[in-house]
């Protein structure tokens, strides 16, 4: 199983950031059935202030594209996207539009 690790910003607003964190405790079942129909077996999400750290472990079948794609063809996950733009920005240097980033892996114990 390949892991990957990705990062976004939230807007630095508390009461934001909190319906953020409600929605999250309520995922919609359609996005929660494209994740896990992606190829994505485990993911999590962390806060730290107004940075989020995710980790997805995915099987063989999980590509980016192909997730992209789907995500695209979904008008739910579209929807779902659009409503959290509310609440996220992009990380600096991250280009228009540009959501989560995928992280560098750069020590292993």
């Amino acid at each position: 199983m390949k892991r990957y690790c990705l990062a976004l910003d939230l807007v630095d607003d508390a009461k934001l950031i909190e319906e953020y964190k409600q929605y999250h405790q309520s995922v919609w079942p359609e996005i929660k059935e494209s994740i896990s129909s992606s190829g994505i077996e485990n993911l999590e999400i962390y806060l730290t202030g107004s940075r989020l750290f995710m980790i997805m472990e995915v099987n063989e079948s999980f590509s980016f594209e192909a997730k992209g794609a789907a995500d695209l063809a979904n008008p739910k996950v579209q929807e779902w996207e659009t409503l959290m733009w509310k609440f996220q920005q992009g990380l600096p240097g991250a280009k228009p539009g540009e959501k989560w980033i995928l992280m560098d892996q750069i020590f292993k114990l």
